[in-house]
């Protein structure tokens, strides 16, 4: 059995049992993954993966089984390698984020900015998706760190740490009733269509618990990602606006009106999270630091170290959040 192999079928996994996109990911061919494959396969006496044909269909229950092993078995071996790269060049290697739309466009370029300028030979990734994708692409592997707001249910194989809060405003016209509406409430907010974010997404479920106290069903007519999609619609005169607050930039968006809506729903806040085995790079601390600068290297090995989610949550109960309020 080889190390190789174990990486090729956990590949293939990971591609939909796609061979060849598997092979590509790996830098290899197409025949030579499922040589190896077969020859794996023969050595452990039972088959990973079923075909119909030449075709794979479905991973086997022993394959099930096999992987998961192999997952830790390549975690380590990772972990391994990042270990001895720390003791060789601690300012080369690479830093892979999955997180959503919100977060890429609106709070981690400036980070990023000052993150590469520091770290110059370092190799940044960024993977965007729904908050199901991520926290699979970093309980994977194939990203280092998790940032998300919603579906914190979704992380539970990851240590996650929160990072900020942030709060909502109201995107109108200039011309809009709203603009004008003081105190803004929940009541005089439903008598328009709403333009906001997915369910699931940058703190959707915030909004819904709100409107839901008031016994008010939101009249929601559409929904997007990203905040800039809703802007695009707001302007087209779909709906009302709902959005991060830091997704309001008074520069870019001059013809919208921000009313701020923070009296209104209950603060979101966005964490960032990790495998529990995960090997920090030296340069991880810095960028977790220039995300979220409460979180300091001894902090965060603290809570990397705690088995149980009440003690971080208790470690983290007193803390104070920064407040992320926009561009």
């Amino acid at each position: 059995m080889k190390l190789q192999q174990l990486r090729y079928i956990r590949e293939v996994a990971r591609n939909n049992l796609n061979v060849s996109q598997a092979a590509q990911a790996l830098f290899t061919s197409q025949p030579g993954v499922s040589k190896q494959i077969r020859a794996l396969e023969a050595e452990l006496g039972v088959d990973v993966f079923a075909r119909h044909g030449k075709q794979l269909t479905h991973i086997t229950e022993a394959g099930q089984a096999i992987l998961r092993s192999v997952d830790e078995i390549v975690q380590r071996v990772d972990n391994i390698e990042a270990i001895a790269r720390e003791f060789t060049d601690d300012r080369r290697g690479s830093l892979s984020i999955a997180t959503t739309h919100t977060q890429s466009r609106y709070v981690l370029p400036a980070v990023i900015s000052r993150f590469m300028e520091r770290f110059p030979e370092i190799s940044l990734h960024m993977h965007q998706g729904t908050p199901m994708q991520i926290s699979e692409l970093a309980a994977n592997g194939t990203a280092d760190f998790a940032i998300a707001t919603e579906a914190m249910e979704l992380f539970k194989d990851l240590v996650m740490l929160p990072c900020y809060s942030w709060n909502r405003v109201v995107l109108v016209p200039k011309s809009h009733p709203l603009v004008t509406e003081t105190p803004l409430t929940l009541s005089n907010l439903n008598k328009y269509p709403l333009v906001t974010y997915t369910f699931g997404f940058t703190g959707r479920s915030k909004l819904d618990e709100a409107f839901q106290r008031e016994n008010l069903v939101p009249k929601v007519v559409f929904t997007a990602a990203d905040a800039d999609v809703i802007k695009t619609y707001v302007r087209l005169g779909l709906g009302v606006g709902i959005v991060a607050k830091m997704a309001y930039d008074p520069g870019l968006d001059q013809d919208l009106v921000a009313v701020d809506a923070s009296h209104l729903f209950e603060p979101s806040v966005t964490s960032i999270g990790f495998r529990r085995d995960f090997f920090f790079r030296s340069y991880m601390f810095d960028f977790i630091e220039m995300f979220a600068p409460h979180l300091e290297k001894e902090l965060v090995q603290e809570a990397s170290q705690m088995s149980a989610e009440g003690d971080r949550a208790a470690l983290f109960r007193d803390l104070e959040l920064p407040e992320q309020r926009g561009c």
